[in-house]
């Protein structure tokens, strides 16, 4: 499983907001509720999260094994 909780910890250090995110970055709501869920998510958006957060995929996404 890929989870994100490392995603809300940077933004939360950074001080961003997920409207940041929506309105600045084009990542729409039903993403970012997939994100808080770990759900599947596209490639283009993990790219998106990287770029304007400027950081690298493992300071915001973590490999678990399932459960």
């Amino acid at each position: 499983m890929i989870r994100f909780d490392k995603l809300w910890e940077v933004m939360d250090r950074r001080n961003i907001s997920t409207y940041y995110l929506r309105e600045q970055c084009g990542i729409d709501s039903k993403t970012i509720r997939r994100l808080r869920a770990n759900e599947n998510t596209e490639t283009k958006t993990l790219s998106k999260l990287c770029a304007a957060l400027d950081c690298r995929l493992e300071d915001i996404a973590e490999y678990t094994p399932d459960e």
